[in-house]
């Protein structure tokens, strides 16, 4: 008799259970959507370098994931010093990042630690790094980068270029376009590929920023490369293996071969990271 009379009340508490599960499942779900998981890849080799050079990190606050790559002047001693400083002080100075909206003063005030700090380090001695970071946040890509890294997005089996080189060739192009030297003198100058702006660097100029935040579409890969890589594949080879329906972590370690697999006998560190947005 008593188990009879108690049966309804279990019933009533089975389905308050069940929609108290169910609310926390939305719950959950919302919070997914508002902040999705990002598929993080990497790869890097130190090709025919004695030192790796190169230095990157990725993190996820409640303010987005970050990616920072630097590569240190290989030119230049302590370039692995220079680059593993840029690194840590982004990812610290975003770990304390209070709100979304000030991502543009994160960059600027993080480059300017970053260049304040190996300039301590290295006591006079030469040294720097380039440095290019990108923030993903409620599906828009945010970003900042010095030097000759390249942050780009691969859509619809093409690229996207977002931020420009920091190299003497700029300047060539410009003195171009106003009549100052031919296009022959432009493109053979020797120096054209020598940096111009970089982390380390006594008359360091403001770090590259996004001025609007770039809107991220399903499928979008952002891609971090140090010019180990693209001074040694080429686009086609590389949207071949982006093309695949593959992870971000196997795309990563497949340019990583494919860098290798050319052999050249003076390759640079390369050096990869791929983010691209759980859907």
């Amino acid at each position: 008799m008593f188990a009879q009379e108690i049966i309804p009340y279990l019933v009533v508490f089975a389905v308050i259970a069940v929609i108290i599960w169910l609310f926390r499942v939305r719950a959950a779900w919302i919070r997914e959507e508002k902040h999705p998981v990002i598929q993080i890849g990497n790869g890097q080799t130190i090709g025919r370098r004695a030192e790796q050079d190169d230095y990157f990190a990725t993190t996820t606050t409640s303010h987005g994931t970050i990616a920072v790559l630097a590569d240190g002047i290989s030119g230049l001693a302590n370039g692995r010093l220079a680059s593993t400083l840029a690194v840590q002080t982004f990812i610290r100075e975003f770990a304390k990042l209070d709100h979304p909206r000030h991502l543009s003063l994160f960059f600027s005030r993080a480059a300017a630690l970053a260049n304040g700090e190996i300039l301590q380090a290295l006591k006079g001695s030469r040294g720097g790094t380039t440095l290019v970071a990108a923030v993903i946040h409620d599906g828009m890509l945010h970003w900042g980068a010095v030097g000759d890294s390249v942050l780009t997005v691969f859509r619809g089996g093409e690229f996207i270029p977002i931020n420009q080189k920091d190299i003497y060739e700029s300047v060539l192009e410009e003195r171009f376009l106003a009549g100052e030297i031919s296009k022959d003198e432009a493109i053979s100058h020797p120096k054209k590929k020598q940096l111009i702006n970089y982390l380390g660097y006594e008359g360091f100029h403001n770090i590259e920023i996004g001025r609007e935040p770039f809107p991220l579409e399903k499928g979008d890969k952002v891609i971090l490369i140090s010019d180990g890589v693209y001074d040694t594949l080429t686009e086609v080879e590389l949207e071949k293996i982006l093309f695949q329906n593959i992870s971000s972590h196997d795309a990563a370690e497949q340019i990583i071969d494919a860098v290798e697999s050319k052999q050249k006998a003076n390759q640079d560190n390369a050096t990869i990271l791929i983010l691209e947005k759980g859907w």
